[in-house]
């Protein structure tokens, strides 16, 4: 009787506790659910930026690779062994100068044998025309002669002709490229020598969409960048458009010309070319880094003042979805979804939802160029 006693006072004792624990967490529950009704998560920092109405050229964007107005490789027309080079790799060359010379002592030795046959002939014309005159020959004789005088200034010309093809001049002025020959070499007729380019100015080959022959004419401008000098850009204007569109891929060839008096442009050069039309348009640009980018949609966080329950005023992010146009530098061009002189968040729109609260700080904001470029530390 005394052990069924303990038992219910033991069984008691732990309903109590358990009681009283079970009180005190539906208190903690209470209590934070209550604290999480009231909440308020802080702002986020971010930077902000006007939607700005600008004036942009209207541009055409393509690739193209750098062609020199003029360019041959020099090679030898006739066989012989190299006796004279006269001229460095990568010099720079003028029209008519001699770059190689070929040996030409047999041909030199034919040609004075030539010419002395050649004065005979003459000499012998001239008598025959003499005797002709006085009735002391026949017509035929002094034919004959005649013939004669004409062959050998024929074998005359013959032999200066091969003497001067065993001369290799330069075609017109240029930078002569690394020298293929060397001094004792026997070449080949075709056997290269040097590539010779004129690259002042220089031709930039590009191709654009079939649509863009509405627009597009000979003198428009156009501006070139390269990668090699990225800080550097060249201005040009379109000199020759193809009479026809590659049936393949329906573009047609451009080709711009360019300035080049420093040389640094070379020919087979990768190339950014804009073809800059006289017309400008108006475009709403905000800075790229305010766009967030998605498959279902573009976006910015728009910033708008808003009363809270309590009536204060505070700043949130709005979301709205937009059109993207065209990107130039750190600035994208929208087409729909802003208004000119809308305050979006421009840089720490990704922990963002919409409707949070945002504290603005411009202070750090990044600075976005239309052209940026960047800065060597």
């Amino acid at each position: 009787m005394k052990s069924k006693k303990q038992w219910v006072v033991v069984i008691v004792g732990l309903l109590a506790v358990v009681g009283i624990l079970v009180g005190v967490k539906a208190g903690q529950i209470v209590t934070m659910v209550r604290a999480g009704e009231s909440f308020v998560p802080p702002p986020e920092a971010v930077t902000s930026a006007k939607v700005e109405a600008t004036q942009w050229e209207a541009t055409r964007a393509a690739i193209g690779s750098l062609v020199a107005v003029r360019g041959v490789m020099l090679s030898a027309e006739l066989p012989g062994a190299v006796r004279d080079i006269t001229f460095e790799s990568g010099s720079s060359v003028k029209r008519g100068a001699v770059l190689v010379k070929l040996d030409t002592s047999a041909e030199e030795a034919q040609l004075a044998s030539a010419v002395a046959e050649a004065s005979l002939a003459k000499v012998n014309l001239e008598r025959a025309k003499r005797l002709r005159q006085g009735e002391a020959n026949a017509q035929a004789d002094l034919d004959t002669a005649e013939a004669r005088a004409k062959q050998a200034d024929a074998t005359v010309a013959n032999l200066r002709a091969t003497i001067a093809k065993k001369t290799i001049r330069a075609p017109f002025d240029g930078r002569v490229a690394i020298r293929q020959v060397e001094l004792g070499q026997v070449v080949a007729p075709g056997t290269p020598i040097a590539s010779l380019q004129s690259v002042s100015p220089i031709y930039a080959d590009f191709w654009l969409p079939q649509q863009a022959l509405a627009e597009l004419k000979a003198g428009e401008r156009a501006r070139l960048v390269v990668d090699a000098f990225r800080n550097a850009t060249w201005d040009g204007e379109i000199t020759t458009i193809n009479p026809e569109v590659d049936p393949a891929t329906r573009n047609v060839r451009v080709r711009a010309t360019f300035e080049n008096a420093d040389g640094r442009l070379r020919p087979g050069m990768f190339a950014n070319v804009q073809v800059l039309s006289s017309e400008k348009r108006s475009v709403l640009v905000v800075p790229a880094t305010a766009v967030i980018f998605a498959p279902y949609g573009d976006s910015v966080y728009a910033i708008e003042e808003k009363k809270d329950a309590a009536g204060r005023t505070t700043t949130v992010a709005r979301q709205k979805f937009v059109r993207t146009g065209e990107r130039r530098g750190d600035v994208v061009a929208v087409a729909e979804g802003l208004k000119a002189g809308e305050a979006v968040v421009s840089s720490g729109a990704f922990k963002l939802r919409n409707g949070a609260s945002v504290a603005v700080n411009n202070a750090l904001a990044p600075d976005a160029q239309l052209s940026p470029k960047p800065t060597e530390e």
